[in-house]
């Protein structure tokens, strides 16, 4: 099992390619063969010839490639598994918690389904893991997209006619996107506050130049993947009174809670929107999860009466492409070379469903839906 395909994204809005040429020339140094569908990586700024000179097959369509493929990469799920043939590894984002009739499809055809958003995030996955690759750069994007809406500077400014007060941010949500946002925020020259439900991160905030808003929300913490646990009704409540002050005051609001597989939390609510400053600036970059901010609206700006406006932040890394395919190329890479799967000696890639990575992220094996979660 080592010759792959890689496909070209069919959603138009994707930039993002799942193998750049370097490690495509990689992975054929270690015995795999590689085809790109011809077009591939265009948005992402690699070439067609880039990929050949790199030792890869161009084909006209994924059609041409599915019948001598033992794996497929691409990034979006797919609208089928129309096609694949029987026992192709197939790897993408799958979105499984809502796609239950594409589950059962890739099962009913015998393909080998690979979630990459359940890949565990475990010390040894960490190469692998695209959430936080990906997240990363969403984080970085949400903060800049913010600063061009932003009818302020970031940073202080001394001149002789005044001096100009720095401009704040408010991050709600320190996971790897609210990390890198504190980060691109506090580097800018902004006044930096965060919140997040697990005190634990405190010190990763200060570290990063952030001042940690304290709310006492009781018992809290996280799940064994990272992630923060979800709070109840009366925890959000309380936090959503809790946080308004801070988003009163401040210049620029990015929301980063994300509830994985379920509706995410709704923080602020309109009458807080109503209190903010004329031109403050909302990212909602759990939009396309149900909101963290009342009113967004995946794919565009929503001005409000009275002068903010609430970003859409899905899918924030699409704006730069070339780096978010480099990341997740990376990932995919370091997938197909895991220890687990490829055998240095034979040159040869199992799927080994014994290694804690496999057994966290393939869902459909022989005709059936394997994973616990999705049985």
């Amino acid at each position: 099992m080592k010759k792959v395909l890689v496909c070209k994204e069919k959603d138009e809005l994707e930039t993002r390619v799942s193998l750049i040429p370097d490690d495509a020339k990689r992975l054929i140094g270690m015995g795999f063969e590689i085809k790109v569908v011809s077009g591939a990586g265009v948005k992402s700024g690699f070439s067609d010839e880039a990929y050949k000179n790199a030792g890869a097959t161009i084909v006209k369509t994924e059609e041409d490639g599915f019948a001598d493929s033992d794996i497929v990469v691409r990034i979006m799920k797919p609208e089928s598994a129309k096609g694949l043939k029987k026992d192709t590894l197939h790897l993408s984002y799958l979105d499984p918690f809502n796609e239950k009739e594409l589950l059962n499809d890739f099962a009913k055809s015998g393909v080998q389904a690979v979630s990459l958003e359940m890949i565990p995030r475990t010390t040894l996955a960490q190469k692998m893991d695209v959430q936080s690759s990906q997240t990363s750069l969403a984080g970085y994007v949400a903060v800049m997209d913010a600063a061009a809406k932003l009818p302020k500077i970031l940073p202080m400014m001394t001149t002789p006619a005044g001096t100009i007060q720095p401009a704040r941010v408010f991050i709600i949500g320190v996971g790897v996107a609210g990390l890198q946002a504190i980060a691109t925020a506090h580097r800018l020259g902004a006044r930096v506050d965060a919140f997040d439900t697990r005190p634990v991160v405190e010190e990763q905030v200060r570290s990063l130049g952030g001042n940690f808003v304290k709310i006492d929300l009781g018992e809290m913490g996280q799940t064994d993947q990272g992630y923060a646990k979800e709070l109840t009704p009366e925890q959000v409540k309380k936090q959503q009174e809790a946080q308004a002050k801070t988003c009163e005051k401040s210049n620029i609001v990015i929301t980063t809670a994300k509830v994985f597989g379920r509706k995410a939390p709704r923080l602020i609510t309109k009458d807080v929107i109503d209190r903010m400053m004329p031109g403050s600036i909302i990212v909602d970059m759990a939009v396309a999860t149900g909101g963290n901010v009342e009113g967004s609206k995946v794919g565009e700006d929503v001005v409000t009466a009275n002068g903010v406006t609430i970003m859409s932040g899905d899918l924030l890394e699409r704006q730069v492409p070339y780096d978010a395919s480099k990341m997740l190329s990376g990932n995919i890479t370091a997938f197909l070379t895991h220890s687990g799967f490829y055998n240095k000696e034979e040159k040869e890639f199992k799927v080994n469903l014994e290694d804690e990575i496999m057994k966290g992220c393939l869902l459909t094996q022989g005709g059936q839906i394997i994973h616990e979660r999705f049985k």
